[in-house]
């Protein structure tokens, strides 16, 4: 899996807008969007207008830096929207969401989408019951995600289960606070999706 070596908050200002690379910290005042309002690089090089191209460009980039897929990631899930009956966008859109690193980041049993995936991909994640560490993975309507039972003793993790607020779990999802259990009761919807984001300049982007 490819890695960001530089301060992920770059990105955030690139894309001009909160990523939430950094969970509870885009939330403060910490943050890089309120303290630095410019694009990262030379102090003086002027911005040039976006042509459509990179209009489309930077939609693209800003959807994959938020969910932390790689560009053939990417691309085969454009290709797999465009198989699908629906709309390409919306279906592109949910299958990001579906992703288990984003569901375990929804329950809100990891501060952002990197703690989870460094969650799942190191075996402290179980749906149904089973250890699973492909944080790609896609899950399944009445998948019940959790923590695995020798990791919930550990400090970060019995905080995090312990502190799950449900009143802003998105409606396709539950938790269930006595047995810390997650579960996925639906599909979600192109309204769940929280970050200002307009799918179609990808679809135009990759239909070229």
């Amino acid at each position: 899996m490819a890695r960001t070596t530089h301060s992920v908050c770059r990105l955030c200002r690139r894309e001009k807008t909160k990523l939430m690379l950094k969970g509870d910290r885009c939330l403060s005042a910490r943050c890089a969007i309120t303290k630095k309002r410019d694009i990262p690089g030379p102090k003086n090089r002027r911005m040039k207008q976006l042509s459509e191209f990179g209009v489309q460009l930077r939609e693209k980039q800003k959807v994959k830096r938020v969910y932390g897929v790689l560009e053939r990631q990417f691309r085969n899930m454009y290709r797999e929207a465009t198989r699908r009956k629906g709309i390409t966008g919306e279906d592109l859109l949910k299958m990001l969401e579906m992703r288990l690193d984003n569901v375990v980041y929804r329950l809100g049993l990891a501060k952002s989408r990197a703690q989870a995936r460094q969650f799942v991909t190191h075996g402290h994640i179980l749906i149904n019951g089973k250890k699973v560490s492909i944080p790609s993975r896609q899950v399944l309507i009445d998948d019940v995600i959790e923590y695995h039972a020798k990791s919930k003793d550990r400090p970060v993790m019995k905080e995090l289960a312990e502190n799950v607020k449900t009143e802003y779990l998105s409606p396709w999802l539950s938790y269930d606070a006595a047995t810390q259990k997650g579960k996925v009761i639906a599909f979600p919807r192109r309204e769940h999706i929280d970050f200002p984001v307009t799918e179609q300049l990808i679809i135009e982007l990759y239909s070229k």
